[in-house]
């Protein structure tokens, strides 16, 4: 399947790697290797997560606070939004 990042969720990812990498070097690289692992699970079992909403569902990291969420649309797997697990809930929901 193909993975496409919503321009927002490109942004939280890469701030996300920022921050971490601001903490300690080589951890941001640790996240975005975590996130690019969740992805490639996505694209082998994109219905294995839990459904988020009506046409979502929420990949959780398992290091990190951070969910995925996603939607799979024909062979297409949409990132709609790497979110931090404290922040608000469903803040992402006008990008479906």
């Amino acid at each position: 399947m193909f993975v496409e990042f919503l321009e927002p969720a490109s942004i939280e990812l890469d701030d996300a790697v920022e921050y971490y990498n601001m903490h300690s070097v080589g951890l941001g690289e640790n996240f975005l290797t975590e996130v690019l692992e969740t992805i490639e699970l996505i694209s082998q079992f994109p219905d294995l997560w839990v459904r988020n909403s009506e046409n979502t569902r929420k990949a959780i990291l398992r290091k990190y606070p951070y969910n995925l969420i996603y939607s799979v649309h024909k062979n297409v797997i949409y990132i709609i939004a790497v979110a931090h697990q404290n922040r608000e809930p469903e803040y992402w929901i006008e990008r479906i």
